[in-house]
């Protein structure tokens, strides 16, 4: 008896995983939140040098101040391009001379500027504060803002890394109850940070506990479900997270100051850490280990809420070991090398690398700079997060009906294209901009559906786990280094866009070279991954050489026919 009979046997979608699915996909509300946080606690205000009135710095200019501002302004900043206070310059000594008049910088030479001393004063009309403000990630230090991020993407990479491998070791939900708990304090404790570098520490920490948290939790979702439940509940966790993004916005909405609102996404996590107290551990990862009278107990447990309990009493250590007997030897014949020892399968890990890399990759260089488009940063984020329900209901549906290749290099090349239409288009066309911005995003998220059901699919089952291992890595790396290419833009405006685009169409001709797994059953080891390979290349073969001669016959029967 297979363990899928087991699960079966013991109710299929009961009660039980009612409650166990609902209690472990809740928590994606919060963690896309996690993710996109970045947009509001580290938003950037409009902002000024503060200026000095007389000579001992007992007073200074601030935004209250409306009737000497715009008179005295003038005097003390020069002005930009757009005819406004220069952010991050200041005249090294008052220009009198401009008080009272229209000019700018009067008749004669440029007068010297310098960098802000006295510190800058801020627009506390939208944010009430940011970590911006707190710490004054403007002018030469705004490039901290964006490492902030890429500290926190860091920490998932760390995560997916470290705890991935010590859930294999100590158990999905173990791992996943501290996780919840890791996450849970850092995030409170980066809430109340009294210093940056200690703010991207709490952050670090708080990825490491998210990417933990994503890894155990569908883990244990997988582990408890039958194989023809898995697509719609994978479905689910994944409209949950998108619901999270719109959520983020309701919530900085209503919450202006940064360090209430990175804690009020950080606090639910207690709750999930008590509640995960009633989480049930992985049945197959119990036998595997040697745990069966654990896992027997665990399954009578489960039959008996699914009101299965006299199948459950029919359950036996011997029958529970025989069957993950497979499981225990296909583990050990898992190992990365054998990912690139043949020709097909390193065509698959190289291109799915690409693949994951830039989709991770532009998918966030393109959602963690929403101020870029000089619309509502809230309303911009409910948009966001409204487009991934249809983007991801249509990749669903073509993956169903068209296939897996077809939906991976169309979602990755129009997002790609659109994303460089975007950088020709002129920022006073707002509403073009942000269009265009939510359909790259939504073709991504496609790209994000289409990834995660297509990699299960065209790595066998010896080597499955250990390529989705790496192909999520390489999305990790890109997430982190989306928020440094943002730097780049402050020197060229449109090169990052330029790069996430690019990217995003190679990516999407890579995968062009993947095969096509729709209605093929999994491969089991690497040899039937070579042999399908070898099939496809043959059948193609043989229909270009029957083509032939049918034209060769067409064309003679055109010539009688003259």
């Amino acid at each position: 008896m297979a363990f899928e009979d087991i699960l079966e046997m013991v109710g299929g979608l009961g009660k039980f995983q009612a409650i166990h699915v609902f209690l472990l996909i809740f928590p994606d509300l919060f963690m896309s939140c996690h993710n996109l946080l970045q947009n509001f606690v580290a938003a950037v205000p409009d902002h000024r040098c503060r200026v000095q009135l007389g000579n001992e710095g007992s007073r200074y200019l601030n935004e209250t101040e409306e009737p000497l501002r715009e008179e005295f302004l003038r005097v003390f900043l020069p002005l930009d391009e757009e005819g406004r206070p220069d952010k991050c310059r200041m005249y090294t000594s008052p220009q009198w001379h401009l008080l009272g008049t229209n000019e700018t910088q009067g008749n004669g030479s440029q007068p010297d500027t310098q960098a802000c001393t006295d510190g800058w004063v801020y627009d506390r009309s939208q944010f009430t504060s940011t970590i911006v403000t707190e710490w004054d990630l403007v002018c030469d230090r705004k490039s901290l803002k964006r490492m902030a991020q890429s500290i926190y993407m860091a920490g998932l990479l760390i995560g997916a890394c470290v705890l991935g491998r010590l859930s294999d070791k100590f158990g999905r939900r173990t791992v996943l109850q501290w996780s919840y708990l890791l996450l849970a304090v850092s995030g409170t404790c980066a809430a109340f940070s009294s210093s940056f570098p200690l703010f991207c520490f709490w952050r670090f920490l708080s990825g490491v506990g998210l990417s933990s948290v994503i890894i155990n939790s569908v883990s244990l979702n997988i582990e408890w479900i039958p194989i023809r439940f898995r697509n719609p509940i994978s479905m689910s966790g994944s409209f949950c997270y998108t619901l999270g993004q719109i959520l983020l916005a309701g919530i900085a909405y209503g919450l202006k100051d940064w360090y209430w609102l990175q804690f009020s996404v950080s606090a639910p996590f207690f709750v999930f850490f008590l509640y995960s107290w009633w989480l049930s551990e992985s049945a197959r990862w119990l036998i595997v280990n040697g745990k069966e009278h654990v896992a027997l107990k665990q399954l009578k447990r489960v039959a008996k809420m699914n009101g299965r309990e006299a199948e459950g009493e029919r359950l036996t250590v011997k029958i529970l070991k025989a069957s993950v007997e497979n499981d225990q030897l296909t583990a050990k014949k898992q190992g990365v090398l054998d990912l690139f020892r043949t020709p097909v399968m390193r065509r698959i890990t190289c291109c799915s690398m690409v693949v994951w890399f830039s989709t991770s990759f532009a998918y966030y260089g393109l959602s963690i700079d929403l101020q870029g488009f000089g619309v509502n940063i809230y309303l911009i984020q409910l948009i966001f997060g409204a487009v991934d329900f249809p983007a991801k209901i249509t990749a669903f549906l073509m993956l169903s009906l068209i296939g897996r290749r077809f939906t991976q290099v169309t979602s990755l090349i129009l997002a790609g294209s659109t994303i460089l239409v975007n950088t020709i288009i002129p920022k006073d066309l707002q509403t073009v901009r942000t269009s265009l911005a939510a359909l790259g995003k939504g073709c991504l998220s496609a790209s994000f559906t289409c990834c995660y059901l297509y990699v299960t699919e065209l790595y066998p089952t010896v080597v499955r786990q250990t390529g989705m291992g790496l192909v999520g890595t390489m999305a990790r790396v890109g997430s982190m280094v989306a928020p440094i290419i943002r730097i780049t833009g402050d020197y060229i405006p449109f090169l990052p866009s330029l790069i996430y685009g690019g990217m995003t169409v190679v990516a999407g001709i890579t995968a062009f070279f993947l095969l096509e797994t729709r209605n093929i059953p999994l491969p089991e080891t690497i040899e039937d991954v070579e042999n399908r390979a070898m099939t496809s290349s043959k059948r193609a073969s043989k229909l270009k050489n029957e083509d032939i001669p049918l034209r060769e016959g067409q064309a003679s029967l055109m010539e009688q026919k003259v």
